[in-house]
């Protein structure tokens, strides 16, 4: 069917989904919500909440998994269960509740969780209940508008392609959004098919994450401002920093799906961080830390000289690489793992610390999947994991990136220096006085609707066709959609530059944009920051004109 056919079966579905639809005068808006299924990419399904395939609602969330049903009960036939979690998104827990009633129904017992959680006590709940997988209800750091749908499998780890691609199948064999099976939950919770999840779980997470303290006797000078952004991590981060003086943003505190004080809860960004700091100000804090609603990445702000300057995550990664391998002892099966568009900093100074260095393709999944690989192999032994997007993971209590246990190292690392007479960006000059400069940048340009998705694809194409030749200076251009380092195929393009620099151009997987990755490496900040400006110009001339 065309969109305008399928906007005209949805008119049928109920009276409040047909309500919302003949409220729409833009013939645009009802093309982009059902010229297409919203696709199953890199994090599960994320995108606008709505009526519509192209969306996410009730209705697109029972037909994934009615599907992910399908898929597990072919691969666990002895007794088949799920892990659900969610997060105070408008909408998270009755997705929830319409994610359980499916999985039920299609006869897989689900372990709900009564409150909000976030996602890597998910990804520790998988295994700790010896779950067949694992779904949580988010999209992360996204505006408001937006909700989404992590898979988990039995490992606690997002689906890795291979995965991913039989669970699609399955999902497309599901023909009729609007007459998926259900059940009623209290029915199921009497029959024990539906079993809720109480705070014992996170306590059992919360002892696992705390094992990976380092400076447990250290005093604790160290004064934190921290906001949960209306988010999951409230609870949590406030448990495992219960020795540190941490004073919370109340405006913030309280789970709210609106998010109304922030313009998006992206802990990366300084808005999302403003009240906060202004808070840290105010108390004289030493330092300012933020997680995002699912509580997997974590932002943070240092007090140096005065004010309060943001740190990349580039640059949080490296910190706490050399922090944890000065304070742990390590082995030949050592191993440090990062994405292809994390910079090279951490590695650096993890291949100083006689790590191994492993590269990922982009997504904490491909980091969780290895920590398995590496416990079934015993061949190497997982250390820490990061990516720049503000995403860590030390220890293996999870599979996926850790905003609790990163807030707990964070602050012992900050703790440490102040006890010492310095912060954390003294530090970080001092790496960069020993391995060099680091200058990172992110650029994402939105092309929505059908001419944008053909625009990505366009440009994708026309870069690969040009090669060295799109960015001067170019040694080593690498398309990683050809296999490279016994790597899964993936869309990215990656220009290694004459002086180590390097740009990453990838289309996301999860919402309607194109993304550059730029890691300048120069003798110091004012030549990294000309070439950045540089290299931005001729980037931004291609994918704009």
């Amino acid at each position: 069917m065309n969109y305008k056919e399928t906007y005209q079966q949805w008119l049928n579905f109920d009276e409040e989904t047909r309500k919302e639809l003949l409220e729409i005068n833009n013939e645009k808006e009802i093309e982009d919500r059902f010229y297409k299924d919203l696709a199953f990419g890199t994090g599960g399904l994320r995108g606008l909440m709505g009526a519509g395939p192209n969306r996410i609602n009730s209705y697109t969330v029972r037909k994934v998994t009615y599907g992910l049903s399908q898929y597990i009960r072919e691969n666990f036939q002895n007794n088949p269960s799920v892990v659900i979690a969610y997060d105070t998104r408008n909408g998270s827990k009755e997705f929830a509740k319409d994610a359980a009633s499916v999985f039920c129904a299609s006869g897989v017992k689900v372990f709900l969780f009564e409150e909000v959680a976030p996602t890597p006590v998910l990804s520790f709940a998988v295994r700790h209940l010896n779950a067949s997988a694992g779904i949580v209800i988010t999209a992360s750091h996204n505006p408001k508008e937006y909700n989404g749908y992590k898979v988990y499998n039995q490992y606690g780890g997002q689906l890795v392609p291979s995965e991913a691609n039989e669970v699609i199948k399955c999902i497309n064999d599901v023909k009729n959004f609007d007459s998926i099976p259900t059940s009623d939950l209290e029915i199921d919770k009497k029959n024990e098919q539906l079993k809720l999840i109480g705070p014992e779980l996170l306590e059992a997470f919360l002892l696992e994450a705390s094992k990976q303290s380092i400076y447990k006797n250290e005093e604790n000078n160290l004064k934190v401002v921290y906001t949960p952004l209306h988010g999951a991590g409230n609870i949590p981060v406030r448990h495992i920093l219960k020795d540190f003086n941490v004073s919370v943003v109340q405006g913030q505190e309280l789970p709210d799906g609106n998010f109304p004080t922030v313009h998006s809860p992206n802990p990366e960004e300084r808005d999302a961080l403003t009240i906060a700091i202004q808070q840290a100000k105010v108390e004289d804090a030493d330092i300012v830390i933020g997680t995002d609603p699912d509580c997997d990445r974590i932002g943070v702000a240092i007090k140096h000289n005065g004010n309060y300057e943001l740190l990349s995550g580039n640059q949080i990664g490296a910190l706490l690489v050399d922090f944890v391998l000065k304070n742990r002892e390590t082995t030949k099966k050592s191993t440090l793992i990062k994405t292809i568009v994390t910079n090279d900093l951490g590695a650096d100074i993890a291949q100083k610390h006689g790590l191994n260095i492993l590269n990922t393709l982009t997504g904490f999944k491909y980091i969780g999947d290895k920590i398995t690989e590496f416990e079934h192999t015993n061949e190497q032994e997982f250390v820490i994991g990061y990516e720049e997007s503000y995403g860590y993971l030390v220890g293996t209590h999870a599979r996926d990136k850790d905003a609790v246990v990163a807030a707990l190292l964070i602050c012992e690392m900050a703790n440490a220096y102040k006890n010492k007479g310095f912060t954390l960006l003294d530090q970080l000059e001092e790496i960069y006085d020993e391995y060099g400069f680091y200058l990172d940048a992110l650029d994402s340009f939105t092309l929505k609707g059908i001419e944008g998705s053909k625009k990505i694809k366009q440009l994708m194409i026309d870069i690969k066709n040009l090669e060295k030749g799109f960015i001067p200076d170019t040694r080593v251009f690498l398309d990683y959609n050809k296999g490279i380092d016994d790597l899964p195929k993936e869309d990215v393009l990656k220009f290694i530059l004459n002086d180590g620099s390097w740009i990453a151009i990838r289309p996301s997987g999860t919402e309607p944009k194109i993304k550059v990755y730029y890691s300048i490496k120069a003798e110091d900040k004012v030549k990294a920051q000309n070439k950045l400006t540089s290299l931005k110009k001729v980037i931004e001339a291609k994918i704009l004109e």
